[in-house]
């Protein structure tokens, strides 16, 4: 093929490219365009009540009038949250069907299941981020019955006492992974009593049976404030706008011990750039409503927002950090 024929055909190549781009670009900009075309489903991976789930009826009262159809959160728990999180990653990627799910659940159960189990949802493939719209911080407390008021007396009554227990919602639980990090960094020796949920274990630390916990702020905050339960402690990179007297455990001197507790939107992966950005922009907006804030604030949660990319970050981390964590502990699932 001579010279001029090899720059015809590329030239030809080129408006051919140019050609099909063109195609295909007017379905994208029309779904975005009439987006959404029937009502969206969010779909929580836990039982009503906890934290996702008020989050996710929170938005979905709040991005309803904006997007012109219904919200309906439907709650599908399971396998650590991975039955709720296949059933989205398996849906139309159209934006018509989301999950609101808390990270160190969805970022954590990959490790503890066997291969193929929850659906076989591989997390940082099978999703398109959206928002991490709010964190919710792990806290450190104790039932005042146990006589310390810091910290540092939890690890000087932990070493005299080695059979000393610590409450969590599960094996393999956020809570769980906090509790083991603070055994390693404070070197002492506690008791996991794992429960089965959030709730049980809050039951068991207000009445006693177990007299130290860790536990989100949102399931707790009220315990806080009546001083049934005492807080010692945040397991995060930083302080809490919530509790901003409340320090860090990494500034009382017991490094490592982050949970990084964050809630992420999702949509399957390939749905629509164009989709992805109108339902962040909403969000967004949204976060910054007065009411909004306040609800949130109640419910424990601190309000973040911003970009995909910011959430992408976040899961790929969090997604290494937990399973390091969960190999270095030789964690299992209950």
């Amino acid at each position: 093929m001579t010279t001029t024929a090899l720059n015809a055909f590329a030239r030809s190549a080129a408006l051919i490219g140019l050609a099909i781009a063109g195609l295909a670009t007017p379905p994208i900009a029309a779904h975005a365009q009439t987006y959404p075309a029937r009502p969206i489903t969010i779909v929580v991976p836990f039982p009503p009540g906890a934290g996702p789930d008020l989050l996710a009826r929170v938005l979905s009262e709040k991005l309803a009038p904006k997007l012109g159809e219904p919200l309906v959160v439907e709650n599908r728990p399971g396998a650590g949250g991975l039955i709720g999180a296949g059933l989205v990653a398996k849906a139309a990627p159209d934006g018509h069907t989301l999950l609101l799910t808390p990270s160190n659940t969805i970022m954590i159960a990959p490790h503890l299941m066997a291969k193929g189990a929850g659906g076989g949802v591989d997390v940082l493939k099978d999703f398109a981020p959206i928002i991490l719209p709010a964190t919710t911080p792990t806290v450190l407390a104790v039932n005042p019955q146990l006589g310390v008021k810091s910290t540092a007396e939890l690890v000087a009554l932990a070493r005299k006492t080695p059979d000393l227990a610590y409450a969590s919602s599960g094996n393999g639980s956020a809570m769980h992974i906090a509790g083991e990090l603070f055994k390693r960094s404070a070197d002492v020796n506690m008791v996991h009593v794992p429960y089965k949920g959030a709730q049980p274990a809050v039951v068991a630390a207000l009445g006693g049976e177990v007299r130290v916990l860790y536990m989100p702020l949102g399931g707790i905050v009220q315990h806080i404030r009546s001083g049934k339960l005492v807080p010692l402690g945040v397991a995060e990179k930083s302080r809490t706008g919530l509790m901003p007297d409340l320090p860090t455990l990494g500034e009382q001197g017991y490094k490592g011990v982050e949970v990084n507790a964050w809630y992420g939107v999702l949509a399957p992966a390939g749905t629509p750039p164009a989709v992805i950005a109108r339902l962040n922009q909403e969000i967004n907006a949204a976060l910054q409503a007065a009411d909004v804030r306040e609800r949130l604030s109640v419910a424990g949660m601190d309000v973040v927002g911003g970009t995909p990319a910011t959430l992408a970050t976040e899961m790929r981390e969090g997604y290494e950090r937990y399973g390091k964590v969960v190999r270095d502990f030789g964690i299992r699932a209950d």
